[in-house]
């Protein structure tokens, strides 16, 4: 990917994207570009560590940022041309395309990894962090010069908390973000999964009005119905195969234990997490734990880190369809109980017989990885809101998306040596309620 000056056109440069084919950037887009704090996006891996998987996987959060930035100017040309900008604050129309470019600033090293850590060590999700790195100098005297409030409005779009009637274009049901990343992730893993008729999409979207409140929002036309059924199916085949195939969860399962050790023993300090990349965040452990001779640090270096680098990942032990947990306590304790988790972990390695450290639970979530909530024109001009409780179009999309959820999901047991473990007489433990587990695992009978 390079950047080139466009002899003849000074007021804008152009991107050549194997994507998108040509990007072209405003100059105010370009400054931001040339920040320190943009530039690490290209250190950053978009999909973390699906590369272990899909060798293409090593594009990064400076090209998708890119693409997302192309789409909005996009998006706002066709609202533009039908007149629907004209009611719209002049200055939101102007910063969309900048809150597009910067929606990632915050990511931390691996993409999305830490955010799945245990609440307390990690010092936020990565929107939530926005406000930080726009507050930069070399970041906030540019947006700056577009109004004296463009870093709070760009932090506010890019956290869903915007009033602009251009919110959705930035965070939503059908943000451009959604329909960038899935393009571009298929595009560099070789998989025909993430097809997604962007034209379509496009040009379909509108400024409706809530039926209920009267604001003004981004909706879909019926007309782009059939693309927002094909996006909603890229999205789950992406996360059955890509996102959360199992090599990948075991990948970052490894990595996510060798962060949260590190943190519970002092190693890394949660802000030594924000404005890392990727290969950094590593060199920093690698140094850290080099330096001291206590256990966690020494298997960081010797086992977690080697493991990573060589593609040495835990096996599957034990998977369980989503859909045969749907219900079950397990998805109750699973995220919101960190230390039962981990008392369950270390009572399956000792029945196991495998070293401390050697069992990783895995169950990925996403509640909202499916989820619907926008505004639909129908072609009689009647607007309707589309969310869980709504049905439109051919199929019904919110129970749809509901069950498509479910079924991308797998709970694994993945362990450091090669074990098996018989799913009829695993589950009844996952069946048991916080209380109950914690006390079947105080009891020196068996699990299994």
């Amino acid at each position: 990917m390079t950047i080139s000056v466009s002899p003849g056109f000074p007021e804008f440069e152009v991107v050549r994207d194997p994507l998108w084919n040509t990007i072209r950037l405003d100059p105010l887009a370009v400054r931001l570009i040339d920040t320190p704090a943009f530039q690490r996006l290209r250190h950053i891996r978009q999909l973390g560590w699906a590369f272990l998987v899909y060798p293409g996987a090593t594009h990064t959060r400076f090209d998708h940022a890119l693409g997302v930035y192309h789409l909005a100017r996009r998006a706002l040309s066709v609202l533009g041309e039908r007149g629907e900008l004209e009611p719209v604050d002049a200055t939101d129309c102007r910063l969309v395309p900048y809150a597009a470019l910067l929606h990632d600033i915050g990511h931390y090293p691996f993409s999305h990894a830490l955010e799945e850590l245990d609440e307390e060590p990690v010092p936020a999700h990565h929107e939530a962090l926005t406000g930080r790195f726009l507050a930069l100098p070399e970041i906030r005297d540019v947006l700056l010069e577009v109004a004296p409030d463009a870093p709070a409005r760009i932090e506010a779009m890019i956290q869903g908390r915007s009033r602009s009637p251009l919110q959705g274009l930035v965070a939503g049901s059908l943000d451009l973000d959604k329909i960038e990343y899935l393009k571009r992730d298929a595009r560099f893993c070789g998989v025909p999964y993430g097809e997604v008729d962007v034209d379509r999409l496009l040009h379909a979207l509108t400024l409706l009005s809530d039926p209920q409140t009267g604001a003004r929002e981004v909706g879909l036309h019926e007309k782009g119905l059939s693309a927002l059924e094909s996006l909603l199916f890229s999205k789950y085949q992406m996360f059955r195969n890509v996102y959360w195939h199992h090599a990948v969860r075991a990948a970052t399962a490894l990595y996510k234990r060798m962060v949260q050790q590190a943190l519970e023993v002092g190693i890394l300090t949660p802000d030594e997490m924000v404005g890392r990349a990727d290969e950094a965040l590593l060199a920093r452990l690698e140094l850290q734990s080099a330096r001291r001779d206590d256990d966690t640090a020494q298997r960081i270096v010797r086992e977690w880190l080697p493991a990573l680098r060589e593609r040495r990942l835990p096996k599957r032990a034990l998977e369980v369809p989503g859909e045969a947990l749907r219900g079950l306590p397990l998805e109750r304790w699973f995220s919101g109980e960190p230390a039962l988790r981990r008392r369950f972990e270390v009572r399956l390695e000792a029945e196991l017989g495998l070293p401390s450290g050697g069992v990783f639970l895995d169950y990925p979530e996403k509640p909202r990885m499916m989820g619907l909530d926008l505004l639909l024109r129908g072609r009689d001009g009647h607007t309707q809101r589309l969310t869980g409780a709504g049905r439109a179009g051919l199929i019904d999309l919110p129970r749809v998306s509901d069950e498509l959820y479910h079924t991308a999901r797998v709970f694994r047991v993945l362990t450091s040596e090669r074990r098996s473990l018989a799913a009829e007489r695993f589950l009844p433990l996952l069946a048991l309620p916080a209380a109950a587990l914690a006390e079947r695992l105080s009891q020196p009978e068996p699990l299994l």
